[in-house]
């Protein structure tokens, strides 16, 4: 009986514990996202698995350029996007791909692929509008039924490509 009780003191409640601590941290800090397309080439590589962290409060937190993994309700799956608008504000897509947020141009290096759909929107509030860096291979908030992503549907903001090992680093 004396070897059970060593047992349980030295591995199995130590054991316990890691695995408990791990399970909180993934539920509460951090988990990992799979991109399901190519919608952010080249940014991100279709199938990449992404280190995010969660997101709490994103009225506060969101920043436009975030690259956020959210929960769409009209297409029914967990996606990855750049958000390009928020709350409250006015933007216009035009016919060559440029944005402007409430009339001033949005600088975009990080977009190579662009097409010539248009948009217009004003983002209400609480929600966020988000687009593909790869706009000409991007179903994103253009083609929604509802463009607009409620904050409560972001989970988290992607931050590190963990794989493909050749895009191993951080996402800018």
């Amino acid at each position: 009986m004396d070897t059970f009780k060593k047992i349980m003191k030295e591995w199995v409640i130590p054991f316990g514990l890691e695995i408990l601590a791990v399970l909180l941290i993934v539920k509460y800090v951090f988990f990992f996202a799979v991109v399901p397309t190519g919608s952010m080439l080249p940014t991100v590589s279709e199938h990449s698995l992404l280190f995010s962290t969660r997101m709490y409060n994103p009225e506060k937190n969101v920043k436009r350029g975030d690259i956020l993994v959210f929960y769409s309700d009209e297409l029914e799956e967990t996606l990855l996007k750049r958000c390009i608008g928020l709350p409250g504000e006015h933007v216009v897509i035009d016919s060559n791909g440029q944005v402007t947020i409430d009339g001033v141009p949005l600088d975009e290096p990080y977009v190579v692929y662009k097409n010539g759909d248009t948009g217009n929107f004003v983002v209400p509030e609480g929600c966020f509008l988000f687009l593909g860096d790869n706009r000409n291979g991007s179903l994103d908030a253009r083609y929604w039924d509802n463009p607009y992503i409620s904050g409560d549907q972001i989970k988290g903001k992607a931050h590190f490509t963990i794989w493909p090992f050749d895009n191993f680093g951080p996402l800018k």
